[in-house]
């Protein structure tokens, strides 16, 4: 007969050194967490005023209170109804629609062509690239004036800010090259061994495998043209039919000046299809961000 003496599990305490070490890393757990939550809510609070104002009455505008007493939604409605606010949305759906269509479409064979090719003078072509990238749009608008409003007889139109975007843009070849050296070349070059040109290349395998870096030049471009306030003003200012939602808002802030609610219900109006175009699209572009290397 075997005689099973129990014994008493022993726990072990924790050392001081353990003990701190679980300390420290709930204190920077709380921190880093802490940080990031006062982060979001410097982003955040400013576009929940704006919207919390929107819904206000045109006296309580005038007012501390940060909450509507009654959620006015009819203020959307109102500006809608204002003379010129569709063709604004017209004029700036065209604008970022077109002139991202055209820098996506005129981009990709520069950027493919610095990426992949091997040819003389290369180096020197992207070096002129970085170059225009550092020019200032300022240096260059008086010449692009004259050019345009005098020459061609554009002026009062999009058109002098929608046509150079067919011919490339410096940031946006930058970034595409960039993405396009990360495709091993044995890709492409299985392509060729199977009968393909550098067009049929281009379509079949490249653009296939660089959807993350051309949502990312789409994005870019898109955002710039829907916020660009200095081409409109310099092309359009005299023809009210060709403004766009940014400089349109601007007359719109006159006209209304005292009218705060309609004031932020147009400033949600014209922000709402970035962030719901960013928030759909923000893998895409956080992948092509990312794989390029460019940050900031």
């Amino acid at each position: 007969m075997t005689q099973v003496l129990d014994k008493p599990v022993q726990l072990a305490n924790p050392t001081v050194a353990e003990r701190t070490a679980r300390r420290r890393a709930l204190l920077e757990w709380i921190a880093i967490h802490s940080l990031g939550v006062a982060a979001a809510l410097f982003f955040t609070l400013p576009f929940v005023f704006v919207v919390l104002t929107s819904l206000m009455s045109d006296q309580q505008t005038l007012t501390r209170d940060l909450v509507p007493d009654t959620w006015q939604w009819s203020n959307y409605t109102r500006v809608f109804d204002t003379p010129g606010f569709l063709t604004w949305w017209k004029n700036t759906l065209i604008y970022a629609g077109l002139g991202t269509l055209l820098t996506v479409a005129s981009s990709v064979p520069v950027a493919y062509a610095l990426a992949k090719f091997r040819f003389r003078g290369r180096n020197l072509s992207l070096m002129l690239v970085i170059s225009m990238m550092m020019l200032p749009p300022q240096v260059v608008i008086i010449p692009m004036y004259l050019f345009w409003a005098k020459q061609l007889d554009l002026s009062g139109t999009l058109w002098p800010l929608i046509i150079p975007m067919a011919f490339g843009d410096a940031f946006s070849i930058f970034l595409l090259r960039q993405f396009l050296t990360t495709i091993p070349n044995e890709y492409l070059d299985a392509a060729r061994v199977d009968g393909c040109g550098e067009f049929r290349t281009l379509v079949r395998v490249v653009l296939p495998m660089a959807k993350p870096g051309i949502a990312a030049v789409a994005l870019f471009q898109f955002f710039y043209a829907w916020n660009d306030y200095f081409g409109p003003q310099i092309y359009a200012s005299e023809n009210p039919g060709a403004w766009t939602l940014s400089y349109g808002l601007e007359s719109f802030k006159g006209a209304h000046h005292t009218d705060w609610n309609l004031t932020m219900a147009a400033t949600v109006l014209v922000m709402a299809p970035v962030i719901l175009v960013f928030f759909f699209a923000q893998k895409a572009f956080v992948e092509g961000v990312t794989l390029t290397g460019v940050k900031g």
